[in-house]
């Protein structure tokens, strides 16, 4: 089993113009629980994650990705990330001390290669949760987020050697070679996906569900909803697990799956999959078939202002 500093992904901020029209489709239908606040802002929790919040909204004038937030196990890991960060050149906005969010906890903060913000804490307090109940159509907790990237393999090696995340396995196309990288930092196959898009950007936040049955009575509430499905339901083939993509109020694409792979880690060797087979996009066969117009939907707005980090 590696050795690593970094263990979970905790939470994704996202900042949007229309805060409440926001709020009210993450605490409503999508399923997740309000449980703080103030004015312009909301944390969001998963009815069955320990973490504080796994979604939080900001009011702003444009529409971007705040921070992605992850795990460390005690302050002496975050202590020692900050000093390796430091080591290699790599900027940071915050110097390790006590955070000021729902659960407190002590982290830091830094720009990744393509200048987003990325936080990591520890001795964050654990939220009170509950087992999820059959036909209970909530999401768990937050499994994993996709970023969008122009050059897939900087970014996937900046993540490598400065966070110790491993390759678990890579989409690419006989015509457009490597399209997604899929990272981890624990033995679930992705907790971060790189995908090429042409700008910095969100490709989409990722929700685990109970189980295959409550995965698709939530897809069904959310159809019923008339909340726009871009793509599903079905079931990739790297990671194995289900999914359904959906759009937010504000075009940021979030997705329902469930039964998210985990490794042998000391066994496990990464695959290059081919992206235009049917199967791989889709195992089951029930998705809209994967095209270019599909694609587009998860490039996103581009996130204006960020950092631009020199090449590492």
């Amino acid at each position: 089993m590696p050795d690593r500093l970094i263990t979970h992904l905790r939470h994704v901020d996202l900042a949007v113009p229309d805060h409440d029209r926001q709020r009210e489709f993450y605490s409503g239908v999508w399923g997740l629980t309000e449980v703080a606040g103030d004015t312009g802002i909301s944390f969001l929790a998963a009815e069955g994650s320990p973490e504080q919040y796994v979604v939080r909204l900001r009011k702003a004038d444009e529409k971007r990705l705040d921070l992605i937030s992850f795990g460390a196990a005690t302050r002496a890991d975050v202590d020692a990330l900050a000093t390796r960060l430091r080591a290699a050149g790599v900027p940071l906005i915050s110097e390790p001390a006590t955070i000021d969010t729902p659960g407190g906890g002590y982290g830091f903060r830094f720009f990744d290669l393509d200048g987003r913000t990325v936080e990591v804490s520890a001795d964050v307090a654990v939220r009170a949760h509950r087992r999820l109940e059959p036909k209970e159509a909530v999401p768990v907790r937050l499994s994993h987020v996709v970023l969008n990237a122009p050059d897939i393999d900087a970014t996937r090696a900046w993540y490598e050697r400065h966070l110790d995340f491993a390759l678990s396995d890579t989409l690419a196309h006989p015509h457009m070679g490597r399209v997604m990288h899929f990272m981890r930092c624990n033995p679930q196959h992705h907790s971060l996906a790189i995908a090429r898009g042409p700008h910095t950007s969100l490709h989409h936040v990722s929700f685990e569900l109970r189980g295959v049955d409550e995965y698709m009575y939530g897809t069904g509430r959310l159809l019923r909803a008339g909340v726009r499905m871009i793509w599903g339901p079905g079931r990739h083939l790297a990671g194995d697990n289900t999914f359904s993509y959906f759009l937010d109020p504000h075009g940021n694409t979030v997705e329902y799956t469930t039964e998210l792979e985990e490794l042998d880690e000391d066994a496990w060797h990464p695959h290059v999959h081919d992206f235009s087979a049917p199967e791989v996009t889709d195992q089951w066969g029930t998705a809209n078939p994967m095209n270019e117009l599909i694609a587009k939907e998860s490039f996103n707005d581009p996130d204006r202002g960020v950092f631009v980090a020199p090449p590492v």
